[in-house]
Protein backbone atom coordinates (compact mmCIF):
# COMPACT_ATOMS: atom_id res chain seq x y z
CA UNK A 1 0.00 0.00 0.00
CA UNK A 2 3.01 2.36 1.01
CA UNK A 3 4.12 1.63 -2.42
CA UNK A 4 1.20 2.58 -4.29
CA UNK A 5 0.60 5.81 -2.11
CA UNK A 6 4.13 6.88 -3.51
CA UNK A 7 3.72 6.11 -6.90
CA UNK A 8 0.77 8.07 -6.43
CA UNK A 9 1.89 10.72 -5.13
CA UNK A 10 4.31 11.12 -7.38
CA UNK A 11 1.74 11.41 -10.03
CA UNK A 12 -0.20 14.48 -8.46
CA UNK A 13 2.60 15.84 -7.92
CA UNK A 14 3.74 16.26 -11.88
CA UNK A 15 0.55 17.14 -12.30
CA UNK A 16 0.43 20.08 -9.93
CA UNK A 17 3.65 21.25 -11.71
CA UNK A 18 2.37 21.12 -14.99
CA UNK A 19 -0.57 22.61 -13.93
CA UNK A 20 2.13 25.76 -12.33
CA UNK A 21 3.94 25.39 -15.41
CA UNK A 22 7.47 24.21 -13.40
CA UNK A 23 10.01 22.80 -15.96
CA UNK A 24 10.50 19.71 -16.30
CA UNK A 25 12.85 16.83 -17.35
CA UNK A 26 11.87 15.46 -20.85
CA UNK A 27 12.73 11.68 -19.02
CA UNK A 28 12.98 10.91 -15.48
CA UNK A 29 16.68 9.67 -14.48
CA UNK A 30 17.36 6.15 -14.73
CA UNK A 31 17.46 3.92 -11.48
CA UNK A 32 20.20 2.28 -10.18
CA UNK A 33 20.24 -1.44 -11.01
CA UNK A 34 21.74 -4.29 -9.07
CA UNK A 35 21.68 -7.37 -10.86
CA UNK A 36 21.76 -10.37 -8.36
CA UNK A 37 24.52 -13.25 -8.41
CA UNK A 38 23.18 -16.62 -9.25
CA UNK A 39 24.49 -19.17 -8.00
CA UNK A 40 25.71 -22.44 -10.73
CA UNK A 41 23.27 -24.68 -9.10
CA UNK A 42 20.45 -23.07 -11.15
CA UNK A 43 21.60 -22.94 -15.03
CA UNK A 44 21.55 -20.21 -17.13
CA UNK A 45 18.52 -19.76 -19.46
CA UNK A 46 18.75 -21.35 -23.18
CA UNK A 47 16.39 -18.65 -24.56
CA UNK A 48 16.93 -14.99 -23.81
CA UNK A 49 19.58 -12.52 -22.87
CA UNK A 50 18.52 -9.17 -20.69
CA UNK A 51 19.93 -5.84 -19.77
CA UNK A 52 18.13 -3.15 -17.70
CA UNK A 53 19.93 0.13 -18.26
CA UNK A 54 22.84 -1.06 -19.64
CA UNK A 55 23.53 -3.78 -16.89
CA UNK A 56 23.57 -7.12 -17.75
CA UNK A 57 21.32 -9.52 -15.77
CA UNK A 58 21.33 -12.85 -15.60
CA UNK A 59 18.31 -15.19 -16.47
CA UNK A 60 17.91 -18.89 -15.35
CA UNK A 61 16.26 -21.39 -16.73
CA UNK A 62 13.50 -22.88 -14.88
CA UNK A 63 10.69 -25.40 -15.33
CA UNK A 64 7.86 -23.90 -16.93
CA UNK A 65 9.41 -20.51 -17.19
CA UNK A 66 12.96 -18.38 -16.79
CA UNK A 67 13.36 -15.75 -14.09
CA UNK A 68 15.72 -12.77 -13.98
CA UNK A 69 15.97 -10.58 -10.92
CA UNK A 70 17.33 -7.82 -9.73
CA UNK A 71 16.67 -4.68 -7.84
CA UNK A 72 16.27 -0.62 -9.08
CA UNK A 73 16.55 2.35 -7.25
CA UNK A 74 14.38 5.28 -8.05
CA UNK A 75 14.15 6.12 -11.61
CA UNK A 76 13.42 4.41 -14.60
CA UNK A 77 14.49 1.19 -16.51
CA UNK A 78 14.94 0.45 -20.02
CA UNK A 79 14.61 -3.24 -20.46
CA UNK A 80 16.37 -4.67 -23.58
CA UNK A 81 15.38 -8.46 -24.14
CA UNK A 82 17.37 -10.68 -26.52
CA UNK A 83 16.54 -14.14 -27.89
CA UNK A 84 19.70 -16.21 -27.73
CA UNK A 85 19.07 -18.15 -31.26
CA UNK A 86 19.77 -14.02 -32.86
CA UNK A 87 15.89 -15.01 -35.05
CA UNK A 88 13.58 -12.50 -35.64
CA UNK A 89 11.14 -11.18 -32.81
CA UNK A 90 7.47 -11.91 -34.71
CA UNK A 91 4.91 -11.68 -31.71
CA UNK A 92 5.29 -10.62 -28.39
CA UNK A 93 3.39 -9.57 -25.06
CA UNK A 94 4.17 -7.74 -21.74
CA UNK A 95 2.25 -7.89 -18.43
CA UNK A 96 0.74 -6.56 -16.61
CA UNK A 97 -1.16 -5.24 -19.81
CA UNK A 98 -2.77 -2.46 -17.20
CA UNK A 99 0.83 -1.22 -17.21
CA UNK A 100 0.26 -0.50 -20.65
CA UNK A 101 4.28 -1.06 -21.51
CA UNK A 102 5.04 -0.51 -25.28
CA UNK A 103 7.65 -2.53 -26.71
CA UNK A 104 9.97 -1.33 -29.74
CA UNK A 105 11.17 -4.66 -32.04
CA UNK A 106 15.18 -4.69 -33.89
CA UNK A 107 15.42 -7.75 -34.99
CA UNK A 108 16.09 -10.19 -31.76
CA UNK A 109 16.14 -7.92 -29.52
CA UNK A 110 12.56 -6.18 -27.66
CA UNK A 111 13.21 -2.69 -25.92
CA UNK A 112 10.71 -1.22 -23.29
CA UNK A 113 10.62 1.03 -20.60
CA UNK A 114 9.19 1.23 -17.33
CA UNK A 115 8.69 3.86 -14.58
CA UNK A 116 9.47 1.89 -11.22
CA UNK A 117 10.42 -1.61 -10.26
CA UNK A 118 8.04 -3.80 -11.47
CA UNK A 119 7.11 -7.71 -11.30
CA UNK A 120 6.78 -8.58 -14.95
CA UNK A 121 5.99 -11.28 -17.35
CA UNK A 122 7.23 -11.34 -21.28
CA UNK A 123 6.89 -13.28 -23.72
CA UNK A 124 8.15 -13.86 -26.85
CA UNK A 125 6.93 -16.06 -29.98
CA UNK A 126 7.27 -19.42 -28.84
CA UNK A 127 10.12 -19.54 -25.98
CA UNK A 128 8.96 -20.06 -22.30
CA UNK A 129 7.48 -16.97 -20.96
CA UNK A 130 10.46 -14.74 -18.97
CA UNK A 131 9.42 -13.30 -15.48
CA UNK A 132 11.53 -10.58 -14.96
CA UNK A 133 11.18 -9.85 -11.39
CA UNK A 134 12.34 -5.96 -10.42
CA UNK A 135 12.43 -5.54 -6.66
CA UNK A 136 12.73 -1.89 -5.21
CA UNK A 137 16.13 -1.11 -3.67
CA UNK A 138 17.86 -2.52 -0.29
CA UNK A 139 17.35 0.01 2.08
CA UNK A 140 18.17 -1.59 5.31
CA UNK A 141 20.98 -3.46 3.92
CA UNK A 142 23.44 -4.25 7.14
CA UNK A 143 26.93 -4.22 7.59
CA UNK A 144 28.38 -8.11 7.35
CA UNK A 145 30.15 -7.29 10.28
CA UNK A 146 29.83 -5.09 13.78
CA UNK A 147 28.49 -5.09 17.22
CA UNK A 148 25.13 -6.87 16.91
CA UNK A 149 25.92 -8.75 13.65
CA UNK A 150 26.37 -12.30 13.65
CA UNK A 151 28.23 -13.70 10.03
CA UNK A 152 27.42 -17.49 9.67
CA UNK A 153 30.93 -17.62 7.75
CA UNK A 154 32.91 -15.78 10.64
CA UNK A 155 34.07 -17.70 13.86
CA UNK A 156 32.21 -19.27 15.83
CA UNK A 157 30.19 -20.74 13.29
CA UNK A 158 32.18 -20.64 10.17
CA UNK A 159 30.41 -21.66 7.82
CA UNK A 160 30.56 -23.33 4.40
CA UNK A 161 28.80 -22.41 1.41
CA UNK A 162 28.95 -24.72 -2.13
CA UNK A 163 30.26 -27.29 -0.67
CA UNK A 164 26.75 -30.08 0.35
CA UNK A 165 27.79 -30.22 4.03
CA UNK A 166 25.14 -29.51 5.93
CA UNK A 167 25.76 -25.89 8.02
CA UNK A 168 22.66 -26.25 10.20
CA UNK A 169 24.11 -26.27 13.40
CA UNK A 170 26.54 -23.14 12.69
CA UNK A 171 23.51 -21.30 11.56
CA UNK A 172 21.08 -22.38 14.48
CA UNK A 173 24.46 -21.05 16.30
CA UNK A 174 24.38 -17.80 15.44
CA UNK A 175 20.47 -17.37 15.03
CA UNK A 176 20.75 -17.80 18.80
CA UNK A 177 23.29 -15.87 19.75
CA UNK A 178 21.42 -12.57 17.54
CA UNK A 179 18.14 -13.32 19.21
CA UNK A 180 19.75 -13.40 23.08
CA UNK A 181 21.71 -10.51 21.78
CA UNK A 182 18.20 -8.63 20.36
CA UNK A 183 16.51 -9.69 23.44
CA UNK A 184 19.32 -8.34 26.26
CA UNK A 185 19.57 -5.25 24.21
CA UNK A 186 15.98 -4.27 23.22
CA UNK A 187 16.57 -5.17 19.67
CA UNK A 188 17.32 -7.82 16.66
CA UNK A 189 20.59 -9.28 16.88
CA UNK A 190 21.18 -9.78 13.19
CA UNK A 191 22.70 -12.50 11.43
CA UNK A 192 24.36 -12.01 8.36
CA UNK A 193 24.08 -14.82 5.65
CA UNK A 194 26.34 -13.53 2.28
CA UNK A 195 26.33 -15.05 -0.91
CA UNK A 196 26.45 -18.69 -1.64
CA UNK A 197 24.42 -22.17 -1.27
CA UNK A 198 24.00 -23.61 2.01
CA UNK A 199 22.63 -27.25 2.96
CA UNK A 200 20.40 -26.82 6.03
CA UNK A 201 18.51 -29.07 8.42
CA UNK A 202 15.40 -27.79 10.17
CA UNK A 203 15.93 -23.86 11.33
CA UNK A 204 14.29 -22.30 14.78
CA UNK A 205 13.52 -18.73 14.85
CA UNK A 206 13.54 -16.95 18.17
CA UNK A 207 12.63 -13.43 19.47
CA UNK A 208 14.20 -9.64 18.81
CA UNK A 209 16.29 -11.40 15.69
CA UNK A 210 16.26 -9.93 12.07
CA UNK A 211 17.24 -12.28 9.21
CA UNK A 212 19.38 -11.09 6.20
CA UNK A 213 20.01 -13.40 3.14
CA UNK A 214 22.29 -11.41 1.21
CA UNK A 215 21.66 -11.34 -2.96
CA UNK A 216 22.90 -14.30 -4.23
CA UNK A 217 22.47 -16.48 -0.68
CA UNK A 218 20.32 -19.73 -0.88
CA UNK A 219 19.06 -21.38 1.64
CA UNK A 220 18.55 -25.80 0.30
CA UNK A 221 16.08 -27.96 1.63
CA UNK A 222 17.37 -31.70 0.70
CA UNK A 223 14.51 -34.04 2.08
CA UNK A 224 17.22 -36.15 3.67
CA UNK A 225 14.95 -37.24 6.96
CA UNK A 226 17.95 -37.70 9.07
CA UNK A 227 17.82 -33.67 9.27
CA UNK A 228 14.52 -33.01 9.36
CA UNK A 229 11.54 -33.37 11.95
CA UNK A 230 8.50 -34.24 10.65
CA UNK A 231 5.53 -31.54 11.69
CA UNK A 232 2.31 -32.93 9.80
CA UNK A 233 1.40 -34.73 6.75
CA UNK A 234 -0.58 -34.23 3.94
CA UNK A 235 -2.92 -37.23 3.07
CA UNK A 236 -3.71 -35.67 -0.10
CA UNK A 237 -0.44 -36.23 -1.25
CA UNK A 238 0.69 -39.66 0.96
CA UNK A 239 3.48 -37.67 2.47
CA UNK A 240 5.19 -36.71 5.50
CA UNK A 241 5.59 -32.61 5.76
CA UNK A 242 8.71 -30.81 7.25
CA UNK A 243 8.62 -26.70 8.26
CA UNK A 244 12.00 -25.92 6.67
CA UNK A 245 12.29 -22.79 8.98
CA UNK A 246 10.19 -21.80 11.62
CA UNK A 247 9.45 -19.85 14.53
CA UNK A 248 9.17 -20.81 18.17
CA UNK A 249 5.93 -20.42 19.96
CA UNK A 250 5.34 -17.08 21.45
CA UNK A 251 7.86 -15.57 19.82
CA UNK A 252 7.97 -12.14 18.54
CA UNK A 253 9.97 -9.54 16.70
CA UNK A 254 10.91 -11.38 13.40
CA UNK A 255 12.53 -10.24 10.44
CA UNK A 256 13.67 -11.93 7.17
CA UNK A 257 15.10 -9.68 4.49
CA UNK A 258 17.41 -9.25 2.24
CA UNK A 259 17.38 -10.30 -1.78
CA UNK A 260 18.31 -13.98 -1.23
CA UNK A 261 16.79 -17.48 -1.76
CA UNK A 262 14.81 -19.95 0.35
CA UNK A 263 14.66 -23.25 -2.16
CA UNK A 264 12.80 -26.17 -1.62
CA UNK A 265 14.81 -27.89 -4.30
CA UNK A 266 11.47 -29.33 -5.85
CA UNK A 267 11.05 -33.21 -7.29
CA UNK A 268 14.99 -33.52 -6.34
CA UNK A 269 14.16 -33.60 -2.32
CA UNK A 270 11.21 -36.24 -2.58
CA UNK A 271 13.56 -38.60 -4.38
CA UNK A 272 15.28 -39.61 -1.16
CA UNK A 273 12.15 -39.93 1.25
CA UNK A 274 9.12 -38.45 0.12
CA UNK A 275 9.28 -35.77 2.90
CA UNK A 276 7.48 -32.74 1.52
CA UNK A 277 8.38 -29.32 2.98
CA UNK A 278 6.75 -26.23 4.02
CA UNK A 279 9.48 -23.79 2.98
CA UNK A 280 8.76 -21.17 6.54
CA UNK A 281 6.30 -21.74 8.53
CA UNK A 282 5.82 -18.63 11.18
CA UNK A 283 3.60 -19.95 14.32
CA UNK A 284 2.55 -18.65 17.17
CA UNK A 285 4.59 -15.43 16.70
CA UNK A 286 3.61 -11.85 16.24
CA UNK A 287 5.43 -8.93 14.97
CA UNK A 288 6.68 -11.12 12.28
CA UNK A 289 7.93 -9.38 8.98
CA UNK A 290 9.43 -10.99 5.54
CA UNK A 291 10.72 -8.50 3.07
CA UNK A 292 12.29 -9.31 0.02
CA UNK A 293 12.95 -13.01 -0.34
CA UNK A 294 11.89 -15.28 -3.03
CA UNK A 295 10.91 -19.08 -2.16
CA UNK A 296 11.97 -21.58 -4.49
CA UNK A 297 10.53 -25.08 -6.02
CA UNK A 298 8.53 -25.77 -2.82
CA UNK A 299 6.88 -29.74 -3.13
CA UNK A 300 4.32 -28.23 -0.43
CA UNK A 301 2.63 -25.18 0.20
CA UNK A 302 5.42 -22.19 0.41
CA UNK A 303 4.70 -19.77 2.78
CA UNK A 304 1.73 -20.91 5.87
CA UNK A 305 1.50 -18.04 8.38
CA UNK A 306 -0.06 -19.88 11.23
CA UNK A 307 -1.76 -18.83 14.25
CA UNK A 308 -0.25 -15.77 14.61
CA UNK A 309 -0.68 -11.55 14.35
CA UNK A 310 0.74 -8.64 13.35
CA UNK A 311 2.31 -10.23 10.32
CA UNK A 312 3.58 -8.09 7.04
CA UNK A 313 5.05 -10.07 4.00
CA UNK A 314 6.52 -7.43 1.04
CA UNK A 315 8.38 -7.72 -1.87
CA UNK A 316 8.48 -11.62 -1.70
CA UNK A 317 8.58 -13.72 -4.47
CA UNK A 318 7.02 -17.51 -4.89
CA UNK A 319 8.51 -19.55 -7.64
CA UNK A 320 6.66 -22.93 -7.84
CA UNK A 321 6.67 -25.46 -10.58
CA UNK A 322 3.67 -26.25 -12.95
CA UNK A 323 4.71 -30.00 -12.80
CA UNK A 324 3.95 -30.67 -8.61
CA UNK A 325 0.76 -30.07 -6.96
CA UNK A 326 -0.35 -28.67 -3.99
CA UNK A 327 2.08 -26.22 -3.81
CA UNK A 328 0.90 -23.14 -2.84
CA UNK A 329 2.16 -19.74 -2.70
CA UNK A 330 1.56 -17.81 0.70
CA UNK A 331 -1.84 -19.56 2.53
CA UNK A 332 -2.71 -17.54 5.50
CA UNK A 333 -4.08 -19.20 8.18
CA UNK A 334 -6.38 -18.83 11.60
CA UNK A 335 -4.20 -15.56 11.45
CA UNK A 336 -5.11 -12.11 12.45
CA UNK A 337 -3.73 -8.96 10.99
CA UNK A 338 -1.12 -10.18 8.14
CA UNK A 339 -0.50 -7.67 4.86
CA UNK A 340 0.97 -9.27 1.51
CA UNK A 341 2.22 -6.35 -0.27
CA UNK A 342 3.68 -6.44 -3.58
CA UNK A 343 4.44 -10.12 -4.29
CA UNK A 344 4.54 -12.55 -7.34
CA UNK A 345 3.09 -15.87 -6.98
CA UNK A 346 3.69 -18.87 -9.78
CA UNK A 347 2.56 -22.48 -9.55
CA UNK A 348 0.51 -25.25 -10.35
CA UNK A 349 -1.37 -24.41 -7.09
CA UNK A 350 -3.40 -21.30 -5.38
CA UNK A 351 -0.57 -18.85 -5.31
CA UNK A 352 -2.67 -16.46 -2.47
CA UNK A 353 -5.50 -18.00 -0.28
CA UNK A 354 -6.85 -18.00 3.10
CA UNK A 355 -7.68 -20.89 5.25
CA UNK A 356 -8.97 -22.29 8.53
CA UNK A 357 -8.98 -25.69 9.97
CA UNK A 358 -10.56 -28.04 12.68
CA UNK A 359 -8.02 -29.35 15.53
CA UNK A 360 -6.31 -32.31 14.56
CA UNK A 361 -5.89 -31.98 10.91
CA UNK A 362 -3.17 -33.70 9.09
CA UNK A 363 -0.66 -30.83 8.15
CA UNK A 364 0.09 -29.89 11.35
CA UNK A 365 -0.86 -32.38 13.66
CA UNK A 366 1.72 -31.48 15.79
CA UNK A 367 0.66 -27.80 16.80
CA UNK A 368 -0.54 -27.46 20.21
CA UNK A 369 -3.82 -25.36 21.16
CA UNK A 370 -6.84 -24.72 19.87
CA UNK A 371 -7.74 -23.67 16.08
CA UNK A 372 -8.26 -19.76 15.86
CA UNK A 373 -10.74 -17.56 13.45
CA UNK A 374 -9.13 -15.37 10.68
CA UNK A 375 -9.30 -12.11 10.46
CA UNK A 376 -8.39 -8.82 8.88
CA UNK A 377 -5.77 -10.16 6.15
CA UNK A 378 -4.93 -8.20 3.29
CA UNK A 379 -3.20 -9.05 0.16
CA UNK A 380 -2.38 -6.07 -1.72
CA UNK A 381 -0.36 -5.11 -5.70
CA UNK A 382 0.24 -8.99 -6.27
CA UNK A 383 0.70 -10.29 -10.10
CA UNK A 384 -0.43 -14.35 -9.53
CA UNK A 385 0.36 -17.15 -12.62
CA UNK A 386 -1.56 -20.56 -11.90
CA UNK A 387 -3.75 -23.43 -12.90
CA UNK A 388 -5.97 -22.99 -10.30
CA UNK A 389 -7.49 -20.07 -8.57
CA UNK A 390 -5.50 -16.60 -9.06
CA UNK A 391 -6.96 -15.21 -6.05
CA UNK A 392 -9.20 -17.16 -3.41
CA UNK A 393 -11.06 -17.52 0.00
CA UNK A 394 -10.87 -21.14 1.07
CA UNK A 395 -10.88 -24.10 1.13
CA UNK A 396 -10.98 -24.94 5.31
CA UNK A 397 -13.31 -22.56 6.58
CA UNK A 398 -13.52 -24.41 9.67
CA UNK A 399 -12.89 -21.65 11.76
CA UNK A 400 -14.46 -18.32 10.85
CA UNK A 401 -13.12 -15.86 7.95
CA UNK A 402 -13.73 -11.95 8.14
CA UNK A 403 -12.55 -8.74 6.75
CA UNK A 404 -10.37 -10.41 3.92
CA UNK A 405 -9.59 -8.29 1.35
CA UNK A 406 -7.30 -8.75 -2.02
CA UNK A 407 -7.06 -5.59 -3.94
CA UNK A 408 -4.43 -4.10 -6.99
CA UNK A 409 -3.90 -8.09 -8.53
CA UNK A 410 -3.16 -8.95 -11.59
CA UNK A 411 -4.40 -12.82 -12.85
CA UNK A 412 -1.99 -12.92 -15.62
CA UNK A 413 -3.59 -16.46 -15.72
CA UNK A 414 -5.71 -19.05 -14.19
CA UNK A 415 -8.72 -21.38 -14.39
CA UNK A 416 -10.97 -19.22 -11.92
CA UNK A 417 -9.51 -15.31 -11.59
CA UNK A 418 -11.51 -14.80 -8.51
CA UNK A 419 -12.74 -17.50 -5.72
CA UNK A 420 -14.78 -18.22 -2.92
CA UNK A 421 -14.50 -21.74 -2.03
CA UNK A 422 -16.03 -22.55 1.36
CA UNK A 423 -15.36 -26.47 0.40
CA UNK A 424 -14.88 -27.90 4.10
CA UNK A 425 -16.10 -26.58 7.57
CA UNK A 426 -19.18 -25.08 9.50
CA UNK A 427 -17.95 -21.50 9.85
CA UNK A 428 -19.29 -18.21 8.50
CA UNK A 429 -16.65 -16.85 5.41
CA UNK A 430 -18.01 -13.08 6.17
CA UNK A 431 -16.94 -9.17 4.90
CA UNK A 432 -14.54 -10.50 2.21
CA UNK A 433 -13.26 -8.07 -0.53
CA UNK A 434 -11.93 -8.15 -4.18
CA UNK A 435 -11.01 -4.65 -5.92
CA UNK A 436 -9.24 -3.90 -9.04
CA UNK A 437 -8.46 -7.25 -9.94
CA UNK A 438 -7.11 -7.26 -13.81
CA UNK A 439 -7.44 -11.40 -15.21
CA UNK A 440 -5.46 -11.22 -18.18
CA UNK A 441 -5.96 -15.06 -18.92
CA UNK A 442 -8.16 -17.88 -18.43
CA UNK A 443 -6.31 -20.77 -19.85
CA UNK A 444 -6.92 -23.88 -17.22
CA UNK A 445 -10.04 -25.65 -16.42
CA UNK A 446 -10.16 -26.44 -11.87
CA UNK A 447 -12.91 -28.84 -11.33
CA UNK A 448 -14.58 -27.81 -14.30
CA UNK A 449 -14.29 -24.38 -13.59
CA UNK A 450 -12.28 -22.03 -16.16
CA UNK A 451 -14.62 -18.94 -15.41
CA UNK A 452 -13.35 -15.15 -14.00
CA UNK A 453 -15.35 -15.96 -10.91
CA UNK A 454 -16.66 -18.90 -8.72
CA UNK A 455 -18.07 -18.80 -5.16
CA UNK A 456 -18.94 -22.47 -4.57
CA UNK A 457 -20.09 -23.64 -0.73
CA UNK A 458 -19.46 -27.44 -0.34
CA UNK A 459 -20.80 -30.09 1.52
CA UNK A 460 -17.16 -32.03 2.56
CA UNK A 461 -17.04 -32.44 6.92
CA UNK A 462 -20.17 -29.37 7.54
CA UNK A 463 -21.77 -26.64 5.45
CA UNK A 464 -21.12 -23.40 6.48
CA UNK A 465 -22.70 -19.49 4.43
CA UNK A 466 -20.97 -17.06 3.02
CA UNK A 467 -21.79 -13.44 3.44
CA UNK A 468 -21.17 -10.15 2.69
CA UNK A 469 -18.56 -10.15 -0.51
CA UNK A 470 -17.76 -7.08 -2.38
CA UNK A 471 -16.16 -7.43 -6.26
CA UNK A 472 -15.31 -4.33 -7.81
CA UNK A 473 -13.52 -2.43 -10.18
CA UNK A 474 -12.34 -5.72 -12.04
CA UNK A 475 -10.96 -5.66 -16.06
CA UNK A 476 -11.96 -9.13 -17.15
CA UNK A 477 -9.91 -9.45 -20.34
CA UNK A 478 -10.84 -13.26 -21.02
CA UNK A 479 -14.01 -14.34 -18.90
CA UNK A 480 -12.73 -18.47 -19.37
CA UNK A 481 -15.57 -21.23 -21.16
CA UNK A 482 -17.86 -21.68 -18.10
CA UNK A 483 -20.06 -19.52 -17.05
CA UNK A 484 -19.47 -17.86 -13.21
CA UNK A 485 -21.02 -18.89 -11.18
CA UNK A 486 -22.73 -18.51 -7.08
CA UNK A 487 -23.94 -21.71 -5.77
CA UNK A 488 -24.92 -21.83 -1.80
CA UNK A 489 -26.19 -25.00 -0.52
CA UNK A 490 -29.68 -25.32 1.59
CA UNK A 491 -28.41 -24.10 5.00
CA UNK A 492 -25.86 -22.63 3.41
CA UNK A 493 -26.07 -19.84 1.43
CA UNK A 494 -23.99 -17.11 -0.23
CA UNK A 495 -25.77 -13.66 -0.07
CA UNK A 496 -24.99 -10.16 -0.08
CA UNK A 497 -22.66 -9.92 -3.03
CA UNK A 498 -22.24 -7.12 -4.77
CA UNK A 499 -21.15 -6.50 -8.69
CA UNK A 500 -19.58 -3.05 -8.59
CA UNK A 501 -17.91 -1.37 -12.49
CA UNK A 502 -16.94 -4.88 -13.80
CA UNK A 503 -16.19 -4.76 -17.43
CA UNK A 504 -16.36 -7.36 -19.67
CA UNK A 505 -13.80 -8.64 -22.54
CA UNK A 506 -14.65 -6.45 -25.82
CA UNK A 507 -16.47 -3.80 -24.00
CA UNK A 508 -15.33 -0.01 -22.48
CA UNK A 509 -18.45 0.07 -20.14
CA UNK A 510 -18.96 -1.43 -17.02
CA UNK A 511 -21.68 -4.52 -17.29
CA UNK A 512 -25.25 -3.97 -15.67
CA UNK A 513 -26.41 -6.77 -16.09
CA UNK A 514 -25.78 -10.81 -14.50
CA UNK A 515 -25.66 -12.23 -18.56
CA UNK A 516 -23.39 -9.73 -19.21
CA UNK A 517 -21.35 -10.75 -16.77
CA UNK A 518 -22.24 -14.39 -17.33
CA UNK A 519 -23.20 -15.12 -13.82
CA UNK A 520 -25.75 -17.86 -15.13
CA UNK A 521 -25.13 -20.62 -12.80
CA UNK A 522 -26.81 -19.67 -9.92
CA UNK A 523 -28.13 -21.87 -6.97
CA UNK A 524 -29.38 -20.98 -3.03
CA UNK A 525 -27.91 -17.45 -3.21
CA UNK A 526 -29.58 -14.24 -2.07
CA UNK A 527 -29.00 -10.53 -2.31
CA UNK A 528 -26.81 -10.70 -5.16
CA UNK A 529 -26.60 -6.90 -6.97
CA UNK A 530 -24.59 -5.63 -9.81
CA UNK A 531 -24.26 -1.81 -10.54
CA UNK A 532 -21.71 0.22 -12.87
Amino acid sequence: MTRLLALGLTALLLGVAALLGVPQSAQAAPGTVEAYPVPSIYPASTDYRLTVNGTSVPVTKYTGYDIAQLSLGTGTAVIAVTKTNNTNIGAYSISPQKLGIAGSVSGSTLTFTVQNDEYLIVKLDGRPNLVIAADPAQSDRPASSGTGIFNVQSPPYSAQPNTGAYTTTAFQNALNDAAAYGSANGTQGIVYVPAGVYTLGNLYLRSNLAFYLAPGAVLRYTGDRDHYVVNGHKNSQGRDLTWFISTRYSSKNIKIYGRGIIDGNGQAALAPDNLGVNLLAPVYTSGFTVDGITFRESSSWAVIPLRSSDMTFRDIKMFNRFDMGENDGIDVMESTGVTVDHAIGIGLDDPFSTKTWAEGVDIYNTVPGSPRPLENVTFNDLVSWTYCYGVKVGQGVFQSQNEVTFQHAVVYDAAVGIGVHHKYGTAGATNIKFDDIDIERLSFKNDDNRTWLAMMTGNTQGIGPVTGVTISNVKVRNAGITAARVNGLPGAPITGVALRNIVMPGSTAPATTLSQVNLTNLSDYGGLTITP
